[in-house]
């Protein structure tokens, strides 16, 4: 039971991390300085992919030991999705906070000029008690003035697909391991082709798009608050995404069985 706390604590983390690179993008559209706070997603990228390093021996240890004791354990992997939920939620309500944090970082990094300087000046027990004068709620007024209408409604569900897939990539082949034992190596490494899939609509459908409509406001040819409401959308459907991974586990799983032994020499 510690090994699935251990499993959703860093889920949590990863998800809160990639969500919150929508509150950099747009501090940096903010203070227009979208490339050094472009250049600062490398530290949240850094954050969530050692999270998920970190994660990946506690995931196959539990899915290790359901097989060594046959027990069922599916509703450990939705309750890790659900960790992924709870991790985006944690997000969309630190956006207003992180925003104003990642003004001051894209002001420090400026002034640093590089990311090193910028860690060792800015983590110390100083800079870390300022930050409360920085927490910025989510407000009613504020979410009643976001709008979807402006928002590629094939953008938001692009997202949403992407995200469920990305969330169930690894989960869905380490239970196919169980479906089908006699290939476990082969369906193990199928993860790869889930994320593939993920990887292809993100980089041809939705990274071009949010670029030409974060360039817009850039040059003032659309408002701040349309950009706004452009990242609080994609956040909202990535944590849907989170919810869709749920009903995707496990025929995620039986298509990554199902296919392993068609890798099958002879």
């Amino acid at each position: 039971m510690n090994t699935l706390w251990m499993i959703c604590l860093f889920t949590i983390v990863i998800h809160t991390a990639e969500t919150l690179s929508y509150a950099l993008r747009y501090a940096g559209v903010q203070t227009g300085r979208l490339a050094v706070a472009l250049s600062l997603t490398g530290v949240i990228v850094l954050v969530s992919r050692t999270s998920n390093m970190i994660q990946a021996p506690f995931t196959g240890a539990l899915i290790d030991h359901a097989s060594a004791k046959n027990t069922e354990v599916l509703p450990a992997l939705h309750l890790i999705i659900g960790a992924a939920s709870l991790g985006t939620l944690a997000a969309i309500l630190l956006f207003p906070t992180l925003v104003q944090l990642s003004k001051r970082l894209i002001a420090h990094l400026e002034i640093t000029g590089s990311l090193p300087q910028l860690l060792r000046t800015t983590v110390s027990i100083h800079r870390i008690r300022q930050v409360k004068h920085h927490i910025r709620l989510p407000r009613l007024p504020s979410l009643a003035r976001f709008r979807i209408k402006g928002i590629p409604y094939r953008l938001l569900l692009l997202n949403c697909i992407v995200t469920g897939i990305y969330t169930i990539g690894v989960l869905a082949t380490q239970f196919a391991s169980l479906l089908v034992p006699e290939f476990k190596a082969t369906v193990m490494s199928a993860s790869g082709m889930i994320n593939g899939i993920a990887t292809i609509i993100l980089t041809i459908f939705i990274d071009p798009q949010v670029g030409l409509l974060t360039d817009r406001a850039m040059n003032g040819q659309s408002e701040m608050g349309q950009v706004r409401d452009i990242y609080i959308g994609l956040m909202i459907s990535r944590f849907f995404g989170t919810l869709l991974a749920q009903l995707l586990l496990v025929p995620a799983a039986h298509w990554a069985a199902w296919i392993a032994p068609l890798f099958q020499a002879g």
